[in-house]
């Protein structure tokens, strides 16, 4: 009987440390997304004992600067998820932008996304298909790109001043989706995170 008893506990205790896929929607294991290195493959850390550590655990920081930041930065700018950032690094159509000063896009970035900072955002309209003007950008014809912007997480304000910014330099709010979420959640969510530098 105490056999059988240990023996039991033996394959209880090795069903607890069994590790269980790690999906990111139950259809979706992974999702593939160009970049100008090549093909990167977006998954979640298959470790279900993965904890955040470092300067992605620190969750109270003093406001300012790290102050918490609406969901919608700008009046027009709609806010998404990771689901729908997915896509958007999947379409042709759209930019991801990380608008983070380049020390933090070195900490790593979401795949396929390209730097830049909130200080340059609406200088470099240019790159998002609007045309130069003396005032500014024209942002109004058919080869403008829609943008979805993130930067460190919901107490980040460098992605939220580039979309505000963007607008006033021509650029259209419709055209802006905002991925509050940014590193913090992305990380939280153990998502593949590339190496810029």
């Amino acid at each position: 009987m105490t056999r059988m008893i240990a023996m039991a506990l033996a394959l209880m205790a090795g069903a607890a440390t069994a590790q269980e896929a790690v999906n990111i929607r139950p259809d979706m294991m992974s999702v593939t997304v160009e970049t100008p290195g090549g093909p990167v493959e977006i998954s979640r850390i298959q470790d279900n004992d993965n904890r955040l550590e470092g300067e992605w655990a620190r969750t109270s920081r003093p406001c300012p600067n790290f102050c918490i930041q609406p969901i919608v930065p700008a009046p027009g700018v709609t806010p998404i998820g990771e689901l729908e950032m997915l896509e958007f690094l999947q379409d042709p159509d759209v930019v991801v932008i990380d608008g983070r000063v380049p020390r933090d896009y070195a900490t790593g970035a979401i795949p396929g996304a390209i730097n830049i900072p909130y200080t340059e955002a609406p200088d470099r309209l240019g790159e998002l298909g609007c045309e130069p003007d003396f005032e500014g950008f024209i942002c109004d014809g058919d080869d403008v790109k829609s943008v979805a912007l993130y930067c460190n997480g919901p107490w980040c304000g460098q992605s939220p001043a580039a979309a505000r910014r963007m607008i006033e330099a021509g650029f259209p709010a419709e055209k802006i989706h905002y991925y509050r979420g940014g590193m913090t959640a992305w990380r939280m969510l153990g998502l593949t995170v590339s190496d810029p530098s």
